[in-house]
């Protein structure tokens, strides 16, 4: 843990797969990615900018049943990354530490929506199947589909089990600054 200051406020800084958290007093802000809990409650994480706006990150939303989250990017690729970070976070994942694994698929082409299902299924099938978890993101898209090389590590436990990504709700959408989604997972 290290200790820096930001706008006259001191943080400490900790490292928790998937991404360094900077804590602060009110709620906790992620070094690359932001977690701010303000008075309504209302969570949100992003990638911070020098406004302290998110140009990419992701929220939990309040759901009946399942779990449903809120994705928002510059672009697909980005939306594909922060979809992966934000399912991994509404589950709880913990990684074993140690040396790296890194494992590469493709995913034929389809719409973004389809893709992105299918991106977020392979996912899970990793998790479960091989007890892997990525950090890291290496993602084209190409004529003949979706290219990952994903980076991670041995998974070490999670809180709650992910059985599928579902196509409620899911629209990608065009916005002033780049996509959003909302993606609902079955639990």
């Amino acid at each position: 843990m290290r200790d820096c200051k930001l706008d006259s406020m001191r943080l400490s800084v900790v490292s928790i797969f998937p991404a360094s958290f900077i804590l602060a007093p009110g709620g906790i802000i992620l070094c690359t990615y932001a977690r701010l809990e303000p008075q309504g409650g209302r969570v949100n994480y992003g990638i911070l900018v020098p406004d302290m706006e998110s140009s990419a990150g992701f929220r939990e939303l309040e759901h009946t049943a399942d779990w449903e989250l809120e994705v928002w990017a510059p672009d697909y690729i980005a939306l594909l990354e922060q979809a992966a970070r934000g399912m991994y976070y509404l589950s709880g994942v913990r990684s074993h530490p140690g040396a790296g694994i890194v494992h590469t698929f493709r995913l034929p082409p389809a719409d973004l929506e389809t893709l992105l299902v299918a991106f977020l299924a392979e996912l899970l099938f990793y998790q479960e199947e091989q007890g892997l978890v990525f950090d890291t993101f290496n993602l084209s898209l190409e004529g003949d589909g979706l290219h990952a090389e994903l980076h991670g590590l041995p998974l070490a436990g999670l809180d709650k089990e992910i059985k599928a990504v579902t196509y409620h709700k899911l629209q990608i959408q065009n916005t002033r600054p780049g996509l959003q989604t909302r993606i609902v997972f079955d639990v």
